[in-house]
């Protein structure tokens, strides 16, 4: 064994423990780390050929690279939907990589944990045993996989398969959605229907939610095609949601496969105020939920649900004599497109097994009241506008002058990280309260810095 392999092998516990103490320390010094970076450059090291063991690794990373960490996973972070670490997820995420297993097959209990894992997440929003569900990357992948199906769906209409005889056999693909999220087009490219395959349907005037009667018209216009229907449970700006059960409505008149964006949306089943939201979320054909968003579950972890398995396991099995056949019950690299994948369920399994349904709901609950805060702060700034209102956990709003320029005199404050927008043609900044620590004292001292960015006097 290489001298240095074995020297850290003898010394694992120091080494778990100087671990440990740097990720304490570095989670304590949050409030100080600053909460996003301009951009940075380092020059790079050549390859390492003897290597430098851990402790020397530990202090090169040390000096290279984590000063230059955002402060991503504390309670100030509002861009991109993101949202922290729980304790306990942190905790499932180390032992993931201790144990280190591939949670594709039987051969460990990793898989019916991760089964089990879910189950309650599918109780969690909502849904019923019609569904299934696997672990994916991120919303992405998971609206990958659900539009993957609905593309196999389409093909079953038509009399092919696509996965067999290849997309070409559909002919013309029809995609009809209201708001739809950018990941939705990269996935629909990846997919080879192609971005150009989205028609956009009219929303509601002043909302993101599609006006139903419009996608009435615009399946009507098909002559009986099946279409898919992609629907929102929260936009990404807004975070406004379809008419779920208006929309699966519709099927009763038209062939259509229906996917739902529910990526951080989905999680307003937890609160009593805001689950008539996601009412209508079962009758969905797949389901798109992202938990390192909401959930507070370390990147990266996603689920994608469906009602049809079996059209899954067509698209991608994976035949191999050292694999087996799929049973009714498929491996889960019959899944995803992955064979090989980290147990990626164990931090949420720990995260839901330490804080259940009632902690999760207090986060959710939480960050709700904490983004009606910072509106309602917000619009005591002159010039400030909120574009939409605060319906969830995202506050929408313009600012007097240059938006680019806004987010980037925020971002150098080293208090708050935002990200820039466009809303019904206007440039904005979105604020996306998913963290389970803000509370309202990081509201007020988020308040402060967009106040002293925007150069507006106390």
């Amino acid at each position: 064994m290489h001298p240095r392999l074995s020297h850290d092998l003898a010394s694992l516990p120091a080494v778990l423990e100087s671990t440990r103490s740097f990720a304490v320390r570095a989670l304590a010094g949050l409030d100080e780390r600053p909460v996003a970076h301009g951009p940075t450059t380092s020059a790079p090291d050549p390859l390492p050929v003897d290597g430098v063991g851990f402790d020397g690794a530990l202090a090169r990373f040390a000096q290279r690279w984590e000063p230059g960490f955002s402060g991503s996973a504390g309670p100030r972070y509002l861009g991109f939907v993101t949202g922290g670490a729980t304790p306990a997820s942190i905790a499932g995420d180390w032992l993931t990589s201790t144990f280190d297993q591939n949670a594709t097959s039987g051969e460990s209990s990793a898989v019916d944990l991760e089964r089990e894992t879910v189950r309650w997440l599918r109780e969690l929003v909502g849904l019923s045993e019609a569904h299934s569900g696997t672990f994916v990357t991120g919303a992405t992948m998971s609206s990958f996989v659900g539009l993957a199906i609905a593309r196999e769906w389409l093909g079953e209409r038509l009399g092919v398969s696509v996965a067999d005889d290849g997309v070409g056999a559909l002919g013309d693909v029809v995609v009809l959605s209201g708001a739809p999220h950018s990941s939705v087009y990269k996935a629909l490219s990846m997919l080879g229907i192609g971005r150009s395959r989205m028609r956009l349907v009219d929303v509601v005037p002043d909302r993101e939610a599609v006006d139903v009667a419009r996608l009435r018209e615009a399946l009507a216009g098909l002559g009986g095609r099946p279409a898919i229907v992609v629907a929102n449970a929260g936009t990404v700006n807004t975070v406004d949601f379809d008419d779920l059960r208006a929309v699966a409505a519709l099927r009763d008149e038209f062939p259509f496969w229906l996917h739902v964006d529910a990526a951080f949306g989905g999680f307003a089943a937890l609160s009593p105020e805001h689950a008539h939201l996601v009412d209508g979320l079962d009758l969905a054909d797949s389901v798109c939920l992202d938990l390192h968003k909401w959930l507070n579950v370390p990147y990266d972890a996603a689920v994608q649900f469906t009602r049809r398995r079996d059209l899954q396991v067509a698209v991608f099995q994976n035949s191999a004599a050292y694999l087996g056949v799929p049973t009714d019950d498929p491996d889960l690299f019959h899944l995803t497109p992955e064979n090989s994948r980290r147990l990626r369920a164990l931090a949420a399994w720990f995260s839901l097994t330490a804080y259940g349904a009632d902690g999760h709901r207090d986060i959710v609950e939480r960050d709700i009241a904490a983004a009606r805060r910072l509106g309602g702060l917000l619009e005591t700034i002159p010039g400030v506008r909120l574009l939409a209102p605060v319906r969830l956990n995202v506050v929408c709003f313009a600012v007097p002058g240059d938006a680019t320029a806004a987010v980037e005199a925020v971002r150098d404050t080293g208090e708050v990280f935002l990200t820039p927008t466009v809303y019904k043609g206007q440039p904005a900044l979105r604020a996306a309260v998913s963290n389970w620590r803000t509370g309202a004292e990081d509201v007020d001292r988020i308040f402060a810095a967009i106040r002293t960015a925007l150069g507006s006097p106390a």
